[in-house]
């Protein structure tokens, strides 16, 4: 539209030294030849352009038209796909955070129960050590016991061989004294 503009103001200075020639009779004086030239000029220059640089110029218009909408497009599609993108990001992020709490959570439930089955079991370990110390204690307070009844009846017989002085036999004795000794109470039994 400008190019078909500037071809018409420029026949129209072109034909303006002519009418001023003519002798002119004021600026709104009507010349019909010069009226007709110039409306001839113009329609010819107005197909001429209309054929060769008004279609030209349209498309790439319409096309620059098209690109910058097509642009437009894209651009907001891309800002909602980078907004899609950021929130899925985000909800992966916050689930991660969940899933690392959760983590640890299942960590410290799982130190707070191995630490609770460690004190278990040493708890039980001890109780154990200390059932099997009291069993040893007993056995060998037991063997000891035996060993000092024995020693009292041999000490018993030796002593009573000395006092008779007839020495019975062996076997007749011990029998006798075993049976005096465990008549009587013992004497760790008085004690507790």
């Amino acid at each position: 539209m400008r190019l078909a503009f500037l071809i018409a103001v420029s026949s129209l200075s072109a034909a303006t030294p002519a009418w001023a020639a003519e002798g002119g009779g004021g600026l709104m004086a009507l010349r019909l030849s010069l009226m007709f030239w110039t409306l001839l000029i113009f329609l010819i220059l107005f197909f001429i352009l209309k054929k060769f640089a008004f279609g030209p110029i349209t498309a790439a218009v319409e096309a620059r038209e098209r690109a910058l909408e097509e642009a437009i497009a894209n651009a907001k599609r891309d800002r909602e796909e980078a907004a899609k993108s950021m929130e899925e990001q985000k909800q992966a992020i916050q689930e991660a955070r969940v899933e690392a709490q959760r983590l640890i959570a299942e960590g410290r439930s799982a130190g707070d129960k191995l630490r609770t089955e460690m004190l278990e079991q040493s708890r039980v370990q001890g109780q154990e050590l200390l059932d099997r110390a009291r069993r040893d204690i007993q056995g060998e307070k037991d063997r000891a016991v035996a060993e000092m009844r024995r020693a009292a009846v041999d000490l018993a017989i030796a002593g009573a061989s000395k006092v008779v002085e007839k020495n019975l036999d062996d076997e007749s004795n011990r029998k006798l004294v075993e049976e005096f000794l465990s008549s009587l109470k013992p004497v760790e039994q008085k004690k507790r």
